[in-house]
C-alpha cells in the first residue's frame, strides 16, 4: 500500500505569520497533532506540531561558564541557546515551527512511513510531489490501514 492511498489530501495549513495561539486552536479544533507551515507562495517551509507548542513551557536554559586566566568561556552553544529562547518566546509560527521538515512522496510505502514515524517519533509527515505539498499522513492514517 502506498501513501497516496491513505493520505489526507488538501491538508489544513498555517503560514509563518500565523499566531501560535491561533495555530494551537487549529490543532485542537481539528484534533490533529501537526500542521504543515507554508510561506506566502504556498511552499512548504516547516511543520508545527503539538510538541513544538508544548516546548514553550520549558525553562530558559542558563548558560554554563568557567573561568580560565581571568576570562570566561561558555560551555554551551550561544546559537543553540538563542534558538531555544526564540522557541520559548514564540508569538508567530515561524519561531515555534520545525523548519525543513522530513517529507515523503505519494509513492512511499506504508512500511517506510511507519519506520520513519517510529524511529524519529514523528506523528505527522507532509506529502510532497515535485516540491508541492499535496497531503499529510498521520499515525491515525497508518492505524486505519491496520484495521481494514
Amino acid at each position: 500500500m502506498l501513501v497516496e492511498e491513505i493520505m489526507t489530501r488538501e491538508p489544513i495549513t498555517v503560514t509563518t505569520d500565523t499566531e501560535v495561539l491561533r495555530a494551537t486552536k487549529i490543532l485542537l479544533e481539528n484534533r490533529i497533532n501537526g500542521v504543515p507551515v507554508v510561506d506566502q507562495t504556498g511552499k512548504l517551509v516547516g511543520i508545527l506540531c503539538q510538541s513544538d507548542i508544548i516546548a514553550q513551557q520549558k525553562k530558559i536554559p542558563v548558560p554554563s561558564f568557567f573561568s580560565f586566566l581571568d576570562g570566561y568561556i561558555s560551555l554551551s552553544s550561544t546559537k543553540g541557546m538563542e534558538k531555544e529562547i526564540r522557541k520559548i518566546a514564540a508569538i508567530t509560527v515561524s519561531d515555534a515551527m520545525t523548519p525543513n521538515p522530513v517529507t515523503i512522496g505519494p509513492d512511499s510505502s506504508i512500511e517506510t512511513v511507519a519506520a520513519l514515524m517510529v524511529d524519529n517519533n514523528f506523528h505527522t509527515l507532509p506529502v510532497v510531489d515535485k516540491g508541492v505539498l499535496i497531503g499529510v499522513v498521520g499515525k491515525e492514517d497508518i492505524l486505519r490501514t491496520l484495521i481494514s
